[in-house]
């Protein structure tokens, strides 16, 4: 009999491990691979074009807050948190723990959202509680970590947006001239943009002018002389008539 209760026993056990182990297991899960890799570009681009590095933060609170995955717009497992290349950064950081079955405490998650020191902590608080609109609550962190903190993370910058503390719009990232390029003077823009046309066509009209006012003169002065009459000049001495004797 004691033989028979042992082996029902030890049959219970063996069973119990190899159908609930997975249930009992206090170890949180991290992202998938798809998830990770599908999140680094989205953050990637919103780097781009409002210059704050985006992050996530995944963390065991039963094994001392382990972290259990982390990324950023770095890529997969670089976190943005006193980076050198992110002066300005942002990351959603979940702690998940889990209980075993035989705890009465149950699995609870906490979510916080963190930044560099030039973000307000107060707007910070609000992109934190803004994460509950995409259902992004504790309930879900507990129920699937690894999908909760990445769609987390790809909030982040809609989120930042919101409250004006980054631009919606692209960032340009090229380096700014030494000196801003002076503005044109002030002035009709047809003088301003033509005005080497404008002296041009002065001085052609003016030349023609001369020339017509010079041919107008000459040609008077032509007219003149061919209207004038023949002037008789003085007689000459001797003449081819024969001279006359005078009388006695």
């Amino acid at each position: 009999m004691w033989g028979i209760v042992t082996l029902v026993l030890v049959g219970a056990c063996v069973i119990g491990v190899a159908t609930g182990g997975d249930d009992d297991s206090t170890v949180v899960p991290p992202p998938t691979a798809t998830e990770r890799n599908d999140t680094v570009p989205i953050l990637r681009q919103a780097f781009e074009s409002q210059g704050i590095c985006y992050g996530w933060k995944l963390q065991d609170g039963y094994r001392d807050d382990d972290v259990v995955s982390a990324g950023s717009n770095l890529g997969d497992g670089v976190p943005v948190e006193n980076h050198p290349q992110c002066p300005r950064w942002v990351q959603v950081r979940g702690i998940v723990t889990y209980t075993s079955d035989s705890s009465e405490a149950e699995d609870y998650a906490s979510v916080a959202v963190q930044g560099s020191p030039d973000f307000e902590a107060s707007d910070l608080i609000l992109v934190q509680t803004g994460l509950s609109r995409f259902d992004l609550t504790d309930d879900a962190f507990v129920d699937d970590p690894g999908w909760a903190v990445t769609r987390a993370a790809v909030t982040l910058p809609l989120l930042v947006a919101e409250r004006g503390a980054a631009s919606p719009e692209p960032v340009d990232t090229a380096a700014a001239p030494a000196d801003p390029t002076p503005l044109k003077d002030a002035g009709s823009d047809l003088w301003r943009d033509r005005w080497g046309w404008f002296i041009g066509a002065a001085a052609l009209l003016l030349i023609t002018a001369l020339l017509v006012t010079v041919g107008l003169v000459l040609r008077r002065r032509q007219r003149r002389e061919a209207a004038a009459p023949a002037v008789p000049g003085p007689r000459p001495r001797g003449g081819t008539a024969a001279r006359t004797p005078e009388k006695a």
